[in-house]
């Protein structure tokens, strides 16, 4: 008679652990989705930034190619320095012969 209520009560005891289960996998299950909710916002925002950055840098390239073409240099030394091209009868070509490094 022992041995019977003593399955019963582990059996009954069995079935409270799984039912209290039920509960505590629903609310990590939840935890999970917020979390998961988070990091996808968080990675949407990164990847907004990174295509920001990557348009900011395509404007700054830009920038460099027009403020570094050789007919705007000319344009400025010309007209605001007052320079001119050299003519070749004015240039002087120096060679260095045996500069040490063999």
């Amino acid at each position: 008679m022992w041995n019977k209520h003593r399955k019963r009560f582990v059996w009954e005891l069995l079935i409270c652990v799984c039912a209290g289960c039920i509960p505590g996998m629903l609310a990590l299950s939840v935890m999970q989705s917020h979390r998961f909710s988070l990091l996808t916002e968080e990675i949407t925002a990164l990847e907004q930034r990174q295509s920001d950055l990557f348009e900011d840098n395509q404007r700054l390239i830009s920038g460099i190619s027009i403020l570094g073409s050789s007919d705007r240099i000319e344009r400025i030394s010309r007209d605001q320095l007052g320079m001119k091209k050299a003519q070749s009868e004015h240039m002087l070509r120096i060679e260095i012969v045996g500069s040490g490094t063999h």
